[in-house]
């Protein structure tokens, strides 16, 4: 659960950066952020996908 909330966070921050600066790569990892840790219940692939998904806006700049 506080993977979750971690991961909530930071994808509520890339939302609001996203909009704010009409970039489709943060908005889409922010919402991909806030939502996907309903869908996983496993610790090791939440990390995992939770640190690509932070790390995706830094290399993919569109």
């Amino acid at each position: 659960m506080l993977w979750g909330v971690l991961f909530g966070s930071f994808g509520l921050g890339f939302f609001i950066y996203g909009k704010k600066q009409r970039m489709i790569v943060p908005l889409v990892c922010g919402l991909a952020l806030m939502v996907f840790p309903y869908f996983v219940s496993s610790t090791l692939p939440l990390v995992i996908i939770g640190l690509a998904l932070i790390v995706t806006p830094y290399f993919a700049r569109f």
